[in-house]
């Protein structure tokens, strides 16, 4: 049986990325928040240390856990009641009574029968994620992967002329041109936490850009200022960059809904020269369409970033990384490869998920709570809704309540609004010369407070 007063909740993945004051991996500040709410961090496994002392949630702290060997042995039996993971997959036989956390948004990996593997469903225990934890974090490394290529100035060549004296910028510059982002297009397709922050980075650097994304999300686009497109090759058409977010979708006896969406029919739409990015799922790239569309000069450059996979015994390699290797031999200048670092390498987003994870697992065993449900409600269970960072996946009905109820805050933006709408009467009534400086200073102040606040994206109700 379960045991919710002295609850072993097993941790699989590190919860901290940066080195420590020993030059390991530094995971003090989710143990001291552990600590703060009451419970005991332990580093090992709950066989070899000693009883949990009763009344307090106890962690034990695993990440080197790997293969499903090691995870059955330590796992199958239920000694654990609740799991906190990232990246590890975890087995159908290993057995979680009171459920998991997975720190991230996709719950893939979580296929534990507990609660009826990854989708969640037909299970008796609560899965949970963090989704948008890592959207900022995942959506900075695209644009760091575009910048590599794109503006296509030469950085390196040019650093080492210089670096030598070989340079001359009167004589020389001209033999460098380039074109800046500004005016480009750029095609994102979903709109999820993360294709929409990359949507918002595009912009802030001068891009068209237009969003694939089902018709529900259309007047929510384009409220926003971005464009929405019906289909995949409507976003493509033109484009100089496309980039993708819309996840594999459900399995189905043909496999997933999205594999190989990106295809011959979408890169064909793109600008001649254009940048493809898959910072999602490997599998949502057809390689061989890829492939020829790299020999054609129709995509210049291809930035992937997906699981890879090494057995420690024979080498061999897995996961959806792998298909692309075979575009090395004729391909390599035009490839940035990456094992799915973006969303995973970032020491701060894996310190708030872990914490936030920590929450929302003591929550569902200590008052039946869950939160960021994934799948099936669990009998016994009250479903909290969804909970994102502020300013990440829209405002809630919830955030709007809590708006509501902060005398401050809704003093400062009426105040606000009232100010721009006065500024914009003195404009009508004066001219630009006596009001312009005003409207100005009374504009960028709402825009402030209406970011301060989070408000701004799709209303999710």
């Amino acid at each position: 049986m379960p045991n919710t007063s002295t609850p072993k909740i097993l941790i699989v993945d590190l919860v901290g990325l940066a080195p420590g004051a020993g030059g390991h991996p530094d995971h003090s500040a989710v143990k001291r928040y552990i600590e703060t709410r009451g419970g005991v961090f332990h580093e090992g496994s709950a066989r070899a240390l000693p009883a949990p002392e009763p009344g307090r949630a106890h962690f034990y702290y695993q990440p080197m856990l790997s293969t499903d060997a090691e995870l059955l042995a330590e796992a199958g039996d239920g000694l654990y009641d609740a799991v906190i993971a990232a990246a590890t997959f975890l087995p159908k036989g290993t057995r979680f009574d009171l459920g998991g956390v997975r720190i991230g948004a996709g719950t893939g990996n979580m296929g534990s029968a507990s609660w009826g593997g990854g989708d969640g469903r037909g299970g008796m225990a609560p899965l949970m994620n963090t989704p948008g934890i890592n959207a900022r974090a995942t959506a900075q490394m695209v644009m760091k992967a575009l910048l590599r290529v794109c503006p296509d100035l030469p950085v390196e060549e040019m650093h080492a002329l210089v670096a030598d004296g070989r340079f001359d910028t009167g004589r020389d510059l001209v033999r460098f041109p380039t074109a800046k982002l500004e005016g480009r297009v750029f095609a994102v397709i979903g709109y999820g936490n993360i294709g929409r922050e990359v949507a918002k980075l595009a912009r802030a650097f001068g891009m068209k850009v237009r969003i694939f994304a089902r018709p529900r999300h259309k007047e929510w686009i384009e409220s926003e200022g971005f464009i929405h497109a019906e289909s995949v090759s409507d976003a493509a058409a033109g484009a100089d960059v496309l980039s993708v977010h819309l996840g594999l979708g459900p399995l189905g006896p043909d496999g997933y809904a999205n594999a190989g969406l990106i295809g011959t029919e979408a890169l064909s739409a793109l600008a001649k020269g254009a940048v493809l990015m898959n910072y999602d799922r490997g599998q949502l790239i057809d390689v061989p369409a890829l492939a020829a569309a790299l020999a054609s000069g129709q995509v210049s450059h291809a930035a992937i970033d997906a699981d890879l996979f090494r057995d420690a015994s024979s080498g061999e390699l897995s996961g959806p990384m792998v298909p692309y290797l075979s575009l090395l031999p004729q391909h390599a200048a035009k490839l940035s490869l990456l094992p799915h670092a973006a969303a995973d390498t970032d020491h701060p987003t894996r310190v708030s998920g872990a914490i936030q994870a920590v929450d929302q697992i003591l929550d569902a065993i200590n008052r039946g709570v869950v939160r960021n449900r994934v799948g099936d409600l669990a009998e016994g269970y009250t479903d909290a809704g969804a909970r994102t960072p502020p300013g990440l996946g829209g405002v809630t009905a919830n955030d709007l309540e809590e708006l509501r109820g902060d005398a401050d805050r809704m003093d400062a933006l009426r105040a606000a609004a009232r100010g721009l709408v006065e500024a914009l009467d003195r404009l009508v009534s004066d001219g630009a010369e006596a009001a312009g400086r005003d409207v100005l200073l009374q504009s960028n102040g709402l825009a402030a407070s209406l970011r301060a606040n989070a408000l701004e994206g799709p209303f999710q109700g």
